[in-house]
């Protein structure tokens, strides 16, 4: 279902218009478990959520012309901060839970954790990083208010989201399934995802 809260309707987007340089494929196409990883996450959250929308840059529209819910990127700066503006600006009162397509650990019950605890009243609810220790942005849920400091940020050239989660005000769970958070960039670390999937 479609959850609201404090007036702020939760969504999911699923981010796939970075350009995957380092693993020399598109990442939102491997299929580690038997369907694109696109599609994979798409289903994960529909299992909590009405409407999923896919992010991808506009030429890419007609390569996930199969989801009826696409946002294209329609803001000047590329990364994730353009998926994630591009959806605050499509529907500025909506919260967003955001997913990388580089995630092939991700399952439900990190899913689960993160929507309930979520709190309408800070900028976003994010996971700790077990790489660094700082928020997690792109495993995430972003508030309206968090995604108006992203996009001021933007405009004074400041455009990592993860900057602005650090400098906002943040409500930071520890995941008891941090592997979940693993991203896989390259090849290698595909076949790694690959073989443990395996066992």
């Amino acid at each position: 279902m479609t959850t609201t809260n404090n007036n702020a309707p939760l969504k999911g987007l699923v981010l796939c218009g970075g350009f995957s340089t380092r693993m020399h494929e598109d990442k939102s196409d491997i299929a580690y478990h038997g369907v694109p990883q696109w599609q994979y996450l798409v289903t994960l959250l529909q299992s909590f959520l009405d409407e999923v929308y896919v992010s991808c840059r506009p030429e890419q529209q007609t390569h996930f012309a199969a989801h009826p819910l696409l946002i294209p990127d329609n803001v000047a700066h590329g990364g994730p901060s353009a998926g994630l503006l591009s959806a605050h600006a499509l529907q500025p009162a909506t919260a967003w839970l955001v997913v990388a397509c580089d995630l092939p650990l991700l399952s439900r019950q990190s899913l689960e954790l993160l929507i309930q605890a979520r709190n309408p009243q800070k900028s976003a609810t994010s996971f700790i990083s077990p790489f660094n220790d700082s928020p997690e942005p792109l495993i995430a849920i972003w508030e309206p208010a968090g995604l108006q400091t992203l996009q001021q940020n933007v405009l004074n050239g400041k455009s990592c989201p993860r900057k602005t989660l650090l400098n906002s005000e943040v409500e930071l769970l520890q995941n008891p399934f941090a592997t979940e958070q693993f991203n896989a960039n390259t090849p290698e670390e595909k076949a790694t995802v690959l073989s443990s999937l395996k066992k």
